[in-house]
């Protein structure tokens, strides 16, 4: 059964841009495809453009695409993205790109050994499928949105949307706002939408609980800092080990019994950080009685100051009941009036993966298999491959996330671990598309065995016992039906570093499919037989001739 291409990579984000680059990189392989939702590369970065959206940049970027030119060291949205589109020009990966489509389904053909992958154009709604030997999943952890769950949502006159679905066409100078959380998003916007000429007239952020919220200076690189990235040998390496050290370091806070000091350390300090910024009306609010480390740590985007607006307001006492024609009504009967409601309430972790509806061996699904290994919740081998899945990859997958590092890291060692597996299927797909002889292994399907995953995942859930996120308090990282971490790794990031390095193989199991062994073993007796004759004549015509006279002379 002829592939229409190699490699199917869905998404086009951080994981997916990077996978598809090192692919070329290391292999120079291109015959590969990126499915894509929206219409440009970027991912997170093209969907969250949201008023505020930033990130540490010079240790989240590639380690393979240092850029020195960062203007501060948490630049906005615009030049993040304008980062991944110039590593995407850089390597052409838009001529392998699919935009405005979507992965409907896939599944795995054992009698052909590849999968097939159902394919939506947005744009015509015309659907096909493409057949690919490698499928790699590069949706990402935050790719969809929670949906509102508040009461009488169908009844609101005014703009609904996320933070990660930002309706740009909407113009919130001197309009009344409703923003609804107060993790990272949520405390980027407040600040950007509430102050200069555009300010709203009236933004008013509810929240349940409060976050730990962190010191974070950024001031302008000087021209010298970047003068020095671009020019002084290793020093963009060096500023990137530092923020790596200081990150790694920080792990040391997670643990339940070992990390209180540490723990205790970041409380009084980032307590007495927020008591000296923020208006004392919130102090009550606004300092956590949750350990730090158990939720997500909220960098300080000028958050704590913009409480002090006039325009600001902090609704924590009155929660909302449900939502009315013209905003919100409260507990208590207040009516807070709205001409836009945001939605700052996080993500669905598991769903991006459920949503592309894929079917493994004898059609099992991807709930399928998590209700056998992991109580129906996300899990998988090395948060990168699942048994039955055979040649399928998933980036960012469960359990690779961390509470004091890079996620572009992570990634990376994903993405070298993936490369390390697949590399005997594209030894054989080479060898079967050769015209020459090539002496290989005919594997062309990987598959992680089972007994190795259950015995991974099991690993990784008792590891997470002894860490923050499991003293009993909540977090976006537990299931709440299950109370398993389905998000975090459990040890350094140096660590998961270290065991992508080699990829353990009797973990896995090879082998060949039929239409592969078919096509090698067709090989010898035809073409094949022939081109060892030949060469062989070749070779020892040539060595005659180096004893002949003539050879010598020559």
């Amino acid at each position: 059964m002829d592939l229409d291409t190699d490699i199917i990579i869905i998404g086009a984000g951080m994981s997916g841009l990077g996978f598809a680059v090192q692919l070329i990189r290391q292999y120079g392989h291109r015959d590969f495809e990126i499915i894509e939702r929206s219409n440009r590369i970027g991912g997170t970065w093209q969907a969250n453009a949201y008023p505020g959206c930033g990130v540490v940049a010079h240790y989240y970027q590639y380690s393979f695409a240092l850029n020195p030119n960062w203007s501060r060291k948490y630049p906005l949205q615009p030049e993040i993205l304008e980062y991944f589109q110039d590593v995407s020009d850089k390597y052409s990966i838009e001529k392998h790109t699919r935009f405005e489509s979507i992965v409907t389904s896939a599944h795995w053909e054992a009698s052909s050994g590849t999968w097939v992958v159902s394919i939506k154009d947005l744009k015509t709604s015309q659907e096909f499928d493409r057949r690919c030997k490698i499928l790699i999943s590069a949706v990402g952890l935050l790719s969809q949105p929670k949906s509102c769950e508040v009461p009488g949502i169908s009844s609101f006159q005014g703009r609904v949307f996320h933070t990660a679905e930002w309706d740009h066409s909407f113009d919130w100078k001197d309009k009344e706002i409703v923003v609804i959380g107060n993790g990272c998003s949520a405390t980027q916007v407040v600040p950007a939408i509430s102050q200069g000429d555009g300010a709203v007239k009236k933004v008013t952020q509810f929240a349940r609980q409060a976050q730990w919220i962190f010191e974070r200076p950024n001031p302008p690189y000087s021209s010298l800092f970047r003068w020095s990235m671009k020019w002084v040998p290793l020093a963009m390496r060096t500023y990137r080990l530092m923020h790596a050290y200081y990150s790694e370091w920080d792990f040391q806070s997670f643990p339940i019994e070992s990390g209180a000091p540490i723990r205790k350390m970041y409380a009084d300090y980032q307590g007495n950080y927020i008591r000296r910024i923020s208006p004392e009306r919130y102090h009550e609010f606004l300092i956590p009685k949750t350990e730090v480390g158990c939720k997500r740590r909220v960098m300080d985007t000028d958050y704590l100051e913009c409480l002090h607006r006039d325009n600001v307001e902090l609704a924590y006492k009155d929660p909302i009941a449900k939502i009315v024609e013209k905003g919100v009504r409260t507990k208590s009967g207040r009516l807070v009036r709205a001409d836009a409601i945001v939605l700052a309430n996080g993500f669905q972790l598991s769903k991006p993966l459920l949503s592309l509806n894929l079917r493994g061996e004898e059609g099992a699904s991807v709930a399928d298999h998590w209700d056998k290994f992991s109580d129906g919740t996300a899990s998988a081998y090395y948060g990168t491959c699942l048994s039955g899945f055979p040649n399928f990859f998933i980036m960012m997958g469960p359990n690779t996330a961390s509470g004091h590092g890079s996620v572009t890291y992570i990634t990376e060692c994903q993405i070298e671990f993936t490369l390390r597996v697949i590399k005997p299927i594209l030894k054989a797909l080479s060898a079967q598309r050769s015209i020459l002889p090539v002496i290989t292994q005919k594997t062309d399907i990987v598959k992680v065995k089972p007994e190795a995953e259950e015995v991974d995942i099991n690993t990784t859930q008792e590891r997470l016992k002894s860490l923050i996120w499991s003293s009993g308090c909540t977090s976006w990282a537990i299931d709440p039906e299950t109370g398993r971490n389905t998000t975090m790794y459990p040890d350094f990031q140096y660590k998961f570093w270290l065991r992508s390095l080699f990829v353990p193989w009797r973990d896995f199991e090879l082998s060949t499919s039929k239409p592969a062994a078919a096509a090698l073993s067709l090989k010898a007796p035809g073409i094949s037989s022939w081109l060892v004759a030949s060469t062989s004549v070749a070779v020892a015509a040539y060595f005659m001739y180096q004893r002949l006279p003539l050879g010598r002379l020559r």
